[in-house]
């Protein structure tokens, strides 16, 4: 007999285990498949561990340019890689713990295996331990993410080729190493390496590296990270990898057309997702995927009764935090349904997402690029402030940077912001909550922000937009 449920939730990543607390604060009984670790890859193989070993590769970054600070550092400083790894697997190891116990604190059922849909309202595990669950429930939501996508013509083989997983548990330290793609996680892991001691070439195929963010931001840490010692190459693409158990052989065709042979010790391809679709039952459902992407409703509805998704697989953006508030909304629709009168589930505003990339300086966003918002038809006000007026950027000696904010000239509505700096990762939530409070420049304006903050520089953009900059 099948074990019966309110909500199944296959998938415990930020978007399902989120979704399965927030069920089970509403009063269902609730039930969450997994078929590796609770906390999906975000948590094990994703936003955290790699974050811890950006930290690493920061502190050994300051501690080479302890003389700034008026220290003397005595000792020979370098990366131990084996136990910066195992700080970044035992944070991942301490975070699993947590959602383990959110999973009992909640009395929320625990399947580790692989769930499939059978019918509307039905799902089979295949548990780990060689045994079967059949699971019952009036809803079921499909939060079962993304993998790293590999190249066509050069499959991750963990030695020399490695995706985001295999270079977050290196064997060796690369001495040569190519990146290959300039989103997130390829900027992200060639900041770590490079402060680590690898010699780091990144390719892009587009005209800038971070792609997605504002021009300016991009011209900023393209040129930071080739002050680092990077080789950054945009407008190029890889032509063909050929690994041996020396290294791997590259074709990177440059932006004039030339095709140039180089030799990488380590390859980390960063070219995009795939969508973990197969083998989970949507085609027997008739659950409707477009571009390997499961379609939703601004509720995350599929158009088959009872069967939801949230999260990567789902598509755009891809982010933890995307998927987390997507898995509340998907929670509180379900209660709604089943009855809930006290439940008002809201839709999302995807243009009120932050994006983040925790390189050095780090990048952080919100809402629309200038050119983005020129585009649409916007007449524009945008306003700019330097780290370098900044009195707490000098103090901590973070003068490298700017605060972009673009407001509609006709409404005063802030269309987006733009940061590259010190911690610009923690500061992007200020404007996030005004854009999403629909704030607009006079209530940023008469805001007191603390002094010496970073957060001041968040204000003078604003002030510079409308011609009342106060520090430069």
């Amino acid at each position: 007999m099948a074990d019966q449920f309110d909500v199944i939730v296959l998938g415990s990543g930020p978007g399902g285990y989120v979704a399965a607390i927030r069920c089970a604060q509403l009063g269902l009984k609730t039930a969450i498949v997994e078929r590796e670790n609770l906390g999906g890859i975000c948590l094990n193989w994703g936003c955290i561990p790699t974050k811890a070993l950006l930290r690493s590769g920061e502190m050994l970054h300051h501690m080479r340019h302890a003389d700034s600070y008026g220290l003397v550092n005595s000792g020979e400083v370098k990366a131990d890689l084996p136990k910066i790894v195992a700080r970044s697997r035992a944070v991942a190891k301490q975070l699993n713990q947590g959602v383990t116990g959110l999973m009992k604190k909640n009395k929320i059922a625990v399947y580790m295996g692989t769930g499939k849909l059978t019918a509307t309202g039905k799902m089979v595990v295949a548990l780990n331990d060689g045994k079967t669950a059949d699971l019952q429930a009036k809803h079921i939501i499909v939060a079962t993410g993304a993998r790293a996508r590999d190249l066509p013509f050069a499959k991750a083989d963990g030695k020399r080729i490695w995706t985001y997983r295999h270079a977050m548990v290196p064997e060796e330290m690369p001495a040569e190493l190519l990146v290959i793609g300039s989103g997130a996680i390829g900027i992200e892991f060639a900041c770590f390496y490079n402060d680590c001691g690898a010699k780091v070439t990144v390719v892009e195929m587009l005209d800038r590296i971070v792609p997605a963010e504002d021009a300016e931001v991009s011209a900023l840490l393209q040129k930071s990270l080739t002050k680092q010692g990077m080789t950054i190459l945009t407008s190029a693409g890889v032509e063909s990898l050929t690994a041996d158990a020396n290294g791997v052989a590259a074709k990177i065709k440059t932006k004039d057309g030339t095709v140039e042979d180089k030799r990488f010790s380590h390859v980390i391809v960063a070219v995009g997702i795939v969508h973990n679709i197969e083998g989970i039952g949507l085609e027997e459902l008739g659950v409707v995927v477009e571009k390997g992407r499961i379609t939703i409703d601004p509720y995350g509805r599929t158009n088959v009764p009872g069967v939801w998704a949230i999260g990567d697989v789902t598509g755009a953006p891809w982010l933890a935090h995307k998927a987390s508030h997507e898995g509340i909304i998907a929670a509180e629709s379900i209660a709604k349904e089943l009855g809930n009168a006290d439940v008002h589930p809201h839709t999302m505003d995807a243009s009120n997402i932050p994006g983040c990339t925790y390189c050095h300086p780090q990048v952080a966003s919100v809402g629309l690029s200038e050119a983005k918002a020129k585009e649409a038809g916007y007449e524009v006000r945008v306003g700019k402030f330097p780290f370098i007026g900044n009195g707490k950027a000098i103090a901590l000696g973070e003068t490298e940077g700017f605060i972009k904010t673009v407001f509609d000239a006709k409404t005063g509505e802030l269309l987006g912001a733009h940061m590259i700096g010190a911690e610009v990762t923690e500061l992007i939530q200020g404007y996030t909550v005004g854009k999403t409070a629909e704030l607009v420049e006079e209530d940023f304006i008469n805001t007191v922000y603390p002094h010496p903050t970073l957060s001041e520089m968040m204000h003078e953009s604003v002030l510079a937009a409308y011609e009342r900059v106060l520090h430069i």
